[in-house]
């Protein structure tokens, strides 16, 4: 019988997939990246980002939103967004706007970003700006002055009320607004209804009040919804989108300049080799229900926008480590001990229980077993111990040897007593370095990993890079006062 980790993943899952695969020296190939060669050069800990699937994630939704539309013979356009809270990085952003993509924002400093992409020419003026969150001074007046610079479609998404009060104060000619839908939330959720938005039932008088008659100086061109859970098949989603389509139809008719719905992001993404979603029904379903709606109601059919953050930037990026240290603490626990920290590199894992893609990248020919990952903090909780399909982790058996602290030694199959297991994180680019902050203090002054890119020079080769050194002690002694 065999017993190795190969066996156990192709056993379990459709494998090679996609994105994954082993190469011809056993080692784990990512995006068909030489992993081995990457860790051979920059050691680990390590973030890698490559910035090829940004566009192939891109380009994909596209697709499906255009075969969708002309089997439904739809007549409005799709516009995809980036979500940049997701990941604000310069090349994150400007590999997105590589395929003609617009962005969402989400606070005021986002202004600041679209300013100098505009300065680097990386953007125009008519790109579409969706500006969404609860809004303060600062980030109104930005907004105001994006407008008056001559930015054509940005969109302030009302979140409440007063907000229209500070465009008319400071826009100096006629600008275009959307309205978020402050959606129900699901059972499970301590409230019931999203902090986020105008209620539904307060719209239409909203618009009859405020908006209706001031044409000549501003016009509601789109309604925005969206789900905290996400774009799923089931009735929950459907019954909220079904609200905003309805109260589309309903505003159309007296609103003859509103000719969007937003329904923000939520497609999931890969987060283990068991992964299953259909996109393309998904789509395809959301086109049909739109167009049904407004055949109905006969009332023209809308444009649809999506801000996809996630989507984009998350399957781009793994987090490699190595196990420095094994430690068998009782009769079923073994504990694989990481040169760095869960909690301090991917605070998902501690804040909100999220599973991410996780594969040795070496060692697949030796036996597997049970095992807890750990990290180097003194934080109990800086640990990861089951998968998104089971709730287990299962890694190869490591020997002695290795440079690393065995207390309690097992034996394996392996002869390769020399170097040590290597495990990858995938799939880790949406949000992490947003929740942990970048550079800065770490819990217990756990250092920053190296970050690596690999992307296309201007001659269209692969090539990989160092955007970040590992974090230094001198930067953090200086943040803390003692230098």
């Amino acid at each position: 019988m065999n017993n190795s980790y190969t066996s156990l993943v192709k056993q379990t899952f459709h494998f090679p997939q996609e994105d994954f695969d082993i190469g011809d020296d056993n080692y784990l190939e990512f995006n068909g990246l030489d992993l081995k060669a990457l860790i051979e050069k920059y050691g680990t800990p390590m973030k890698l980002s490559y910035l090829p699937k940004i566009g192939m994630q891109i380009n994909k939704a596209k697709k499906m939103f255009a075969d969708a539309m002309k089997k439904h013979k739809y007549e409005g356009k799709y516009f995809y967004c980036y979500c940049t809270k997701s990941s604000h990085f310069s090349f994150v952003v400007e590999e997105a706007l590589k395929h003609e993509i617009h962005l969402e924002t989400s606070y005021a400093y986002d202004i600041e970003i679209i300013n100098k992409l505009y300065q680097r020419r990386k953007i125009n003026k008519d790109i579409f700006i969706i500006c969404n969150g609860f809004k303060q001074k600062g980030y109104t007046s930005r907004i105001a002055k994006l407008i008056n610079s001559g930015f054509k479609n940005v969109i302030p998404v009302l979140d409440n009320k007063d907000e229209l009060q500070a465009y008319k104060r400071s826009v100096k000619q006629p600008f275009k607004l959307g309205i978020r839908i402050a959606a129900e939330e699901e059972p499970t959720f301590p409230f019931y209804t999203s902090r986020l938005g105008i209620r539904a039932k307060d719209i239409l008088e909203f618009y009859v009040d405020n908006i209706e008659g001031y044409e000549d100086k501003f016009q509601l061109k789109m309604l925005h919804i969206f789900l905290n859970k996400g774009i799923k098949d089931d009735i929950y989603y459907w019954s909220e989108l079904n609200k905003i389509i309805n109260l589309y139809c309903q505003l159309k008719k007296i609103c003859p300049e509103l000719d969007s719905i937003n329904i923000g992001g939520g497609f999931p993404i890969k987060h283990s080799l068991g992964f299953e979603y259909d996109y393309q029904f998904m789509i395809n379903e959301i086109v049909g229900n739109i167009k049904k709606a407004c055949k109905k109601a006969n009332v023209q059919m809308p444009n649809i926008y999506t801000e996809f953050g996630s989507y984009t930037v998350g399957e781009s990026m793994a987090h490699i480590y190595s196990v420095i240290a094994q430690k068998v603490q009782n009769d079923r626990e073994t504990w694989y001990m990481i040169d760095s920290s869960f909690i301090t590199t991917l605070p998902d894992t501690w804040g909100i229980g999220e599973k991410f893609l996780m594969l040795p990248i070496n060692k697949w020919e030796n036996e597997y077993q049970r095992v807890v990952l750990g990290g180097i903090t003194c934080d109990s909780h800086d640990y990861y111990d089951s998968e998104e399909h089971i709730n287990e982790v299962f890694l190869p058996k490591i020997s002695e040897g290795n440079g690393m602290t065995q207390p309690y030694g097992i034996s394996n199959t392996s002869t390769d007593n020399k170097e040590p297991l290597y495990v990858g994180f995938f799939h880790t680019g949406a949000y992490q370095d947003q929740i942990s902050g970048y550079g800065g203090i770490k819990h217990c002054l756990i250092p920053s990993p190296k970050h690596i890119i690999v992307g296309h020079d201007k001659n269209g080769k692969l090539v990989d890079w160092v955007y970040a050194k590992e974090q230094t002690a001198q930067s953090m002694l200086k943040i803390l006062g003692y230098m």
